[in-house]
């Protein structure tokens, strides 16, 4: 029953993770047992585990889930019997268990078979990429690296909140070079790895393997580069790295979650670097872009779920509902699917109010300082980055206080936190420009009524 039961999850993970994932990390696994909530899987290496751990557990539940098992984790150990063998039958397991079939374009490593890539996700493609305004500047200049060709900006750096999109777009690029290019060196990683890989050269004295690997990719990539903030090290490995790779005209695709002037403990030289290309904010996601993320997730959820029914009005009632996270929306609808298919019941509003409670009350709709700073120069008409840059000017000023004083208000952040998000100020700052717009709307009916209405524009 077991085998049967893996077999058909299999074919299912097969499609959700694509080929090249599938015979590197899902092939080799074994089901050892499944029983009381928990589904134990052996895999031939530590490795292999710890990949297949991280990466595909989720994926590997949801397929049990769907096939109709009552599972609420998913372990996975070491072959006992792989783990008697021989050490050069080990590394020769451990050798086809390496990310470069997911990313043939990666430079290969040390014969430990560890490669400093990350696989790329089957799911983030530009085809199921929904573009919306938000997001759709950074959409077009993704596309326009992964069409390979001379270098037009670099790098491009895409910086938003979290589940924006940023990875996504990253893995995109990586997919569609590798399908034009296949021959080209490709290279994406977190900047978590990258500190990684370059303390580990230096405990091994092997630094120069390490920036002779880093400067021979064609398009280097790298993922949430606000992680090497404060680390001088690998700041000073990273500049060097990037100014080799811009003077061999190869392409560099950066992330974070802030604009690189905005990364506290980042060296100024680095900041200037990442400020030469293209720099592009994926902003929040707005009610047409999150529904449409939904309906092409429902189609997708019914390759693994089957035929659930979707009642009227349920995507929107989320799409309004849930609007801090993209992967929240979608693990919310995740859930119903999985819920739906296991009870055999049709996903309706009620159902979805019931299940999503917990999702529903932490997303009530929560105002971010940066989205206060960005309405609050919309609508006096001045840039954002004076909003929080040094700049005194009375036109400047006023907004910058009046956006401080909604941050207070319409927040949870302390002072300080608000002060390092107006560009560093002391939270003594935050107190006087909350102080001075508290007395001024008193005395001036005209700013009492922006107030007002930034506050409802805010709040809708």
């Amino acid at each position: 029953m077991t085998n049967a039961v893996w077999g058909d999850v299999r074919n299912v993970l097969q499609g959700l993770v694509g080929d090249n994932n599938y015979i590197t990390w899902i092939e080799p696994l074994r089901l050892a047992s499944l029983g009381e909530g928990v589904a134990h899987l052996t895999a031939p290496t530590n490795f292999v585990a710890n990949w297949v751990n991280r990466n595909f557990a989720e994926h590997i539940m949801r397929a049990l889930i769907a096939n109709g098992q009552i599972v609420h984790r998913v372990e996975i150990t070491v072959d006992a019997q792989v783990a008697r063998a021989p050490a050069s039958v080990q590394r020769a397991i451990t050798a086809s268990g390496t990310p470069t079939p997911a990313v043939p374009a990666t430079p290969r490593a040390s014969d430990d078979g560890d490669l400093p890539a990350a696989a790329l996700d089957q799911r983030f493609t530009f085809d199921n990429f929904v573009v919306g305004k938000p997001n759709a500047l950074a959409h077009a200049a993704a596309r326009r690296v992964a069409e390979g060709g001379p270098v037009t900006f670099n790098p491009l750096f895409l910086y938003g909140g979290v589940g924006l999109g940023k990875t996504h777009l990253m893995h995109a690029i990586g997919w569609e070079l590798q399908a034009r290019q296949p021959d080209l060196r490709v290279l994406y990683l977190s900047a978590e790895q990258f500190m990684y890989r370059f303390v580990q050269a230096l405990r091994d004295r092997q630094i120069m393997d390490f920036k002779g690997l880093f400067r021979s990719v064609d398009v280097l990539m790298v993922d949430d580069v606000q992680f090497i903030a404060g680390k001088e090290s690998t700041q000073e490995e990273f500049f060097h790295t990037f100014n080799a790779l811009v003077d061999q005209n190869k392409q560099i695709v950066i992330s974070a979650d802030r604009a690189p002037g905005e990364i506290k403990d980042l060296e100024d030289r680095i900041k200037s670097r990442l400020q030469c290309g293209l720099v592009v904010d994926l902003h929040p996601t707005d009610y047409e872009l999150r529904l449409g993320i939904l309906q092409q997730k429902v189609e997708q959820n019914r390759t693994t779920y089957g035929n659930v029914a979707m009642g009227d009005g349920v995507l929107e009632f989320l799409a309004h509902r849930i609007t801090t996270n993209v992967r929240v929306l979608e693990g919310a609808l995740t859930r119903l699917f999985a819920l739906a298919s296991l009870v055999g019941r049709e996903i309706t509003l009620d159902l979805a109010q019931d299940t999503l409670a917990d999702i529903l009350r932490s997303s009530d709709r929560k105002v971010t300082v940066e989205e206060i700073q960005r309405k609050v120069a919309e609508h006096y008409n001045i840039r954002l980055s004076d909003m929080i840059g040094p700049k005194r000017l009375r036109t400047i000023a006023r907004p910058r206080q009046i956006a401080m004083y909604l941050a207070k208000q319409m927040t949870t952040r302390s002072l300080p936190d608000i002060g390092r998000r107006f560009g560093g100020r002391d939270h003594t700052t935050i107190m006087h420009g909350v102080k001075k717009v508290e007395e001024l709307r008193a005395a001036d009916s005209q700013l009492a009524e922006d107030l007002d209405l930034l506050r409802r524009l805010l709040e809708s």
